[in-house]
């Protein structure tokens, strides 16, 4: 089984670390497209331009069975798309994970973090619509503008990085905000400082281990056999924090280096 992934940068490396638990027996290939970082800021047909050619690099260069859209930004875009054009491939996609967050709510005050561009999308939307139909939920939306970029530079737990969150959140702890959604795939990186804010009992949530056991399921229906070593390689197209990588992935054994796409 050959599995791609990609994200603007370091966020889908928290899904990559989630499927390296359970997946085995496998070759993973993960594009940071650095060059293009964040996808967030990109308007709707650059990040759409930009994830069809990733696609093609993957499949073209490493021949992939199943892709990983391991962004939600690029998600709510490509998606549609992609399982148009590539039907026979494995492609999973990443939305905030409201459902579950609806589940682990006690009071239904519901935060969620994520990019401006997810917040707006389509696919988003339609899911709060129907979502709100059906639960008496409050959602409590913030735009992060500027935190993936702290991520990127490493600074996870600076005091920077700690007052943006604190002004993002402050209207969340006001309103008894009991679980919140990490509505991109970065923000798993500074559940530390957010539960410092928020406190001890805040449900966080990310999709990391539901992608995994989604891609898990679907890959063992066509076949694949999960047994055996696992092989990860990271490529980036531009500037890379690579000391960030070695944390992130510090339990699993990678190659890294840099492409052209």
């Amino acid at each position: 089984m050959k599995v791609g992934l990609f994200d603007s940068g370091l966020g889908g490396l928290t899904v990559l670390n989630a499927i390296a638990k359970t997946l085995k027996g496998a070759e993973i290939f993960y594009i940071a497209d650095t060059l293009y970082a964040p996808y967030g800021d990109k308007n709707k047909d650059e990040i759409f331009s930009r994830c069809d050619k990733i696609t093609e690099f993957l499949l073209e260069n490493f021949g992939i069975d199943a892709l990983v859209v391991a962004c939600n930004t690029a998600t709510s875009i490509i998606i549609k798309h992609l399982r148009e054009k590539f039907p026979f491939l494995i492609i999973i996609g990443i939305e905030p994970g409201i459902k579950p967050a609806i589940n682990s709510s006690r009071n239904g005050n519901i935060g969620i973090l994520a990019t401006s561009s997810t917040l707006k999308g389509e696919k988003y939307r339609l899911l709060v619509d129907e979502l709100k139909k059906e639960h008496e939920i409050n959602l409590y939306e913030q735009a992060c503008v500027g935190l993936v970029q702290q991520i990127e530079l490493g600074e996870t737990s600076t005091l920077k990085t700690y007052e943006m969150l604190e002004n993002w959140l402050k209207p969340m702890l006001h309103n008894h905000v009991d679980t919140i959604v990490l509505g991109c795939t970065h923000y798993p990186l500074v559940k530390k400082t957010i539960k410092d804010i928020m406190g001890e009992d805040v449900v966080l949530i990310d999709t990391g281990e539901a992608i995994a056991k989604r891609l898990i399921a679907l890959s063992q229906n066509a076949g694949h056999i999960n047994e055996g070593d696992l092989d990860i390689l990271i490529l980036y197209t531009g500037e890379i924090n690579s000391k960030m990588v070695k944390i992130i992935l510090r339990r699993n054994k990678f190659e890294i280096r840099k492409c052209e796409i």
